[in-house]
């Protein structure tokens, strides 16, 4: 297991002072221009991916990627998405999806989690997605793909996202990372693509 203590130390050591005036400048300042929603997935490290820098993004990683559709009452992605675009004022918000997700294999393959129920219960947020890839032997790439565009249509439920697009303040992103190539496919609403090369 990577021993955490020892990269705190390493971190303390040579991170830190290479960014030391970022820091102090960040210490007092927080001005993300993205949000970027993910899967809490340890292989998708949202940072690493885009190459940003401490206080660039904002980052709500979730099960699947999972965005909730809006609805009224304490949610913590709701409030995280709220506090970002209406505190914050992100510009660009991307929702990523990725190859081999759990969440999605669990969906697509029809996993058992009797065993699982919050997970299965959470899942349920990819109920439409599920449904629109089940036919035609639709496989993974597929589902990974439609619960994007999925993600982003709740997105745009929330009010304050709602509100933003109206506005024209905020641009939303859907993207799919390939763990092997690195490469991130960008999808467009309407279903035509453009690929990003690593």
């Amino acid at each position: 297991m990577h021993d955490l203590t020892e990269g705190l130390e390493r971190f303390r050591r040579e991170v830190f002072p290479a960014k030391e005036e970022l820091f102090a400048e960040l210490a007092s300042t927080h001005r993300p221009t993205a949000l970027f929603i993910g899967c809490s997935d340890a292989r998708v490290v949202p940072e690493l991916i885009t190459q940003s820098e401490p206080g660039e993004l904002f980052v709500i990683r979730t099960a699947g990627n999972l965005v909730p559709a809006h609805t009224p009452g304490p949610d913590g992605v709701a409030a995280s998405i709220e506090y970002a675009v209406a505190v914050l004022g992100v510009t660009d918000i991307v929702v990523c999806g990725h190859s081999a997700c759990g969440a999605m294999t669990a969906l697509a393959e029809r996993h058992d989690l009797s065993a699982a129920p919050a997970v299965a219960g959470w899942l349920r947020h990819a109920d439409a997605s599920l449904a629109r890839t089940a036919g035609a032997g639709a496989g993974l790439d597929a589902l990974v793909r439609e619960n994007v565009r999925a993600q982003l249509a709740n997105l745009a439920t929330h009010p304050s996202v709602a509100r933003a697009l109206a506005g024209r303040t905020v641009t939303l992103h859907g993207w799919v990372y390939d763990i092997p190539t690195g490469a991130v496919e960008q999808l467009a609403p309407a279903g035509s693509r453009v690929t990003l090369a690593a």
